[in-house]
């Protein structure tokens, strides 16, 4: 009897004992839940203050409206981005280097395949084959359209931005739109308007992967150019803008 009531009495120390080990083991498990927890919501904070060239908050994909210019622009699909490339190119060797002119070219190819479809057609009735098919080519209304729209829309813009700057509101936008334009057109100065195109398109082709594949890095040197511009901007602020003088500005109304 004793030694069955002692048995009795030690199993009831045993269970509380394994309770008491199973609680501190979840309560070490929800505390370590918890650090991970915070240590992931912090990263996520940190990630959120970092500093994105243009204020980009979308993957470059995204940012070039995620469609299929975006895969040709990133050489997502390589074959393509490849032949746009090169096309670009040899439009540029004609044009540029060997001075080919453009209606010089048109005509060449339209008088080529003119003359390829009309022996092709006449041979066929010596030999004996049938006609060749001359697909009917026209161009889609729905299409025209929206490019047009999308261009209307894009111009408006641009003059809304440009109305904007010349209003004298903002001196600092007035004073960006003036150095870019002076840039823009010493630029112009040194090349000529095919050759300055043949560039945008290289940029285009190069620029955005590189940045895709390097962005955090690019994303820390932009950050420190754009603190440096800052600071100088301010310094010329203090020393010539803050000492020019401005009248109030009042919007005019038209009756």
């Amino acid at each position: 009897m004793t030694e069955h009531h002692e048995h009795q009495h030690e199993e009831p120390k045993a269970e509380s004992l394994i309770d008491k080990i199973a609680e501190k083991i979840h309560a070490h498990d929800s505390s370590s839940s918890d650090s991970e927890d915070d240590k992931g919501s912090a990263s996520a904070t940190i990630k959120s203050k970092i500093y994105r060239l243009f204020g980009r908050e979308r993957p470059v994909h995204k940012v070039f409206g995620g469609g299929k210019p975006a895969d040709i622009f990133l050489w997502r699909n390589k074959k393509v981005s490849g032949g746009v490339l090169g096309g670009a190119t040899v439009a540029w060797i004609l044009f540029e280097l060997l001075e080919y002119h453009f209606l010089t070219l048109i005509c060449h190819i339209l008088m080529a395949a003119l003359a390829v479809v009309f022996l092709w057609s006449n041979a066929s009735f010596f030999i004996n084959k049938s006609l060749p098919h001359i697909p009917q080519v026209h161009i889609p209304e729905g299409p025209v359209k929206e490019i047009a729209s999308a261009l209307r829309v894009e111009i408006n813009r641009a003059i809304a931005v440009l109305r904007e700057i010349a209003s004298g509101r903002d001196l600092k936008s007035f004073l960006s739109a003036i150095a870019g334009l002076w840039v823009l057109s010493i630029v112009g100065s040194w090349f000529n308007f095919l050759t300055l195109l043949y560039i945008g398109v290289i940029l285009l082709f190069t620029v955005p992967v590189f940045y895709e594949k390097y962005d955090d890095k690019v994303d820390a040197y932009a950050e420190k150019a754009m603190a440096e511009l800052k600071k100088q901007y301010a310094v010329f602020d203090a020393k010539v803008l803050s000492k020019i003088p401005r009248g109030p500005l009042k919007d005019k109304k038209i009756a």
